[in-house]
C-alpha cells in the first residue's frame, strides 16, 4: 500500500510538471519569412540577408545591415546597431529550426562541390522575351520557370562553372518582388560566367546576367558577367588564362558608381596579366542598349 501511494504521488508531481503546448507554440519562422512578414526588403549577399539599418534614428540611403541568414543576429556596419531579428519584432526563435537549417544548407553545399545541382524536377523551360531577350537566347541559357519557393515568379538560370556543373541557380523576379535577384543556395561560390570562346582575345565583363544576356542576345557572344562588382577576385580572373583570353574590356553602367567599380577591376586585371580596356557610355545601362547601339560598340571594338 506504501509503495503504491508513493508511485501515485510521483507520478502527480510528473503530472504537474508536464506543459499543455498549443498549436502556436511551433509556429515559428525562419529569418527570410520574418523579413517578408514585416515587409522589409533584402539582398542575399553569401551567409547574410544585407537590408536598409532597422535603427530608427539612422537614415540608411544605402543598405549598411547585414543579418545572418540562419539565426537573424544583425549589425550595421555604419551606426554599429546590433541585435537579433526576432528578438527585436518579438518574434519565437526556433532553435529546433536553425539546426534543420544548418544541416540542410550544409547538405547543398557539400552536394554543389562534388557532383553539381540539378535542374528542380517539373520545371518548365521559359519560352517568353521579357525584356527584349529573344527565345534562342533564354534556350541557349537554359532559362525555366518553376512553382517552388525558390523559382516563383522569376525567369530562373543555371550557373555552371568551368567543368559545366551547375554550381547554383540565379532567379529574376519578373513582378517587381524581393528580392529582385536571388540566388540558390544563398552564398554558392559564383564563377564568372558563361564560359565563351574569346574574340581576338578579349572578353567582355559586365555586371548583371541580364547585361550579360543582351549582349550574347544582340551578337557579342563573348560577353561573361561576375554577378556584382564585388564577387570578382584575382582567382576567378585567373581562370581566364585557362580559356585563351588576354586582354579583359570591362563595360559597367555609366554612372559613377559602375566607373568607380571599372576602375578597382581594371587594376585586378592588371595584376592577373590581362590586357584592360574600358567602355565607358555615360548613364547608359548595358542590359537595355538596343541591337543598333551594340553593333555600334562592336564595331568600334573589333574593327
Amino acid at each position: 500500500m506504501g509503495r503504491s501511494l508513493e508511485r501515485l504521488r510521483d507520478l502527480g508531481h510528473t503530472w504537474r510538471s508536464f506543459r499543455i503546448y498549443s498549436y502556436s507554440d511551433f509556429l515559428v519562422m525562419n529569418v527570410e519569412e520574418l523579413l517578408l512578414s514585416k515587409g522589409i526588403s533584402y539582398i542575399p549577399k553569401g551567409k547574410d540577408f544585407v537590408v536598409r539599418c532597422l535603427n530608427p534614428e539612422h537614415d540608411d540611403k544605402n543598405p549598411s545591415m547585414r543579418i545572418d541568414q540562419i539565426d537573424g543576429r544583425f549589425n550595421c556596419f555604419a551606426c554599429e546597431f546590433k541585435g537579433n531579428l526576432f528578438t527585436l519584432f518579438g518574434e519565437k526563435f526556433g532553435g529546433l529550426q536553425v539546426k534543420r537549417d544548418l544541416v540542410t544548407k550544409k547538405i547543398k553545399e557539400k552536394r554543389a562541390e562534388s557532383i553539381g545541382l540539378s535542374l528542380p524536377s517539373n520545371y518548365m523551360p521559359y519560352v517568353g522575351n521579357w525584356r527584349n531577350i529573344s527565345p534562342k537566347t533564354y534556350k541557349q541559357f537554359e532559362a525555366f520557370e518553376h512553382t517552388g519557393k525558390d523559382y516563383i515568379s522569376r525567369i530562373n538560370f543555371p550557373i555552371r562553372d568551368i567543368s559545366g556543373k551547375i554550381v547554383a541557380f540565379q532567379g529574376r523576379h519578373t513582378a517587381g518582388g524581393t528580392p529582385k535577384y536571388l540566388f540558390t543556395p544563398a552564398g554558392a561560390n559564383l564563377p564568372l560566367f558563361p564560359q565563351v570562346e574569346p574574340r581576338q582575345g578579349d572578353v567582355i565583363l559586365v555586371e548583371g546576367i541580364y547585361d550579360m544576356l543582351n549582349l550574347h542576345d544582340k551578337g557579342l557572344t563573348n560577353a561573361i558577367c561576375c554577378f556584382g562588382t564585388n564577387n570578382i577576385n584575382e582567382d576567378k580572373l585567373s581562370i581566364l588564362h585557362m580559356q585563351g583570353v588576354s586582354r579583359v574590356t570591362i563595360f559597367f553602367d555609366g554612372d559613377e558608381a559602375g566607373q568607380k567599380a571599372a576602375t578597382n577591376i581594371k587594376v585586378m586585371c592588371e595584376k592577373t596579366g590581362f590586357r584592360v580596356r574600358n567602355v565607358e557610355l555615360k548613364d547608359l545601362d548595358p542590359g537595355a542598349l538596343t541591337e543598333t547601339q551594340l553593333h555600334k560598340l562592336e564595331s568600334k571594338l573589333y574593327a
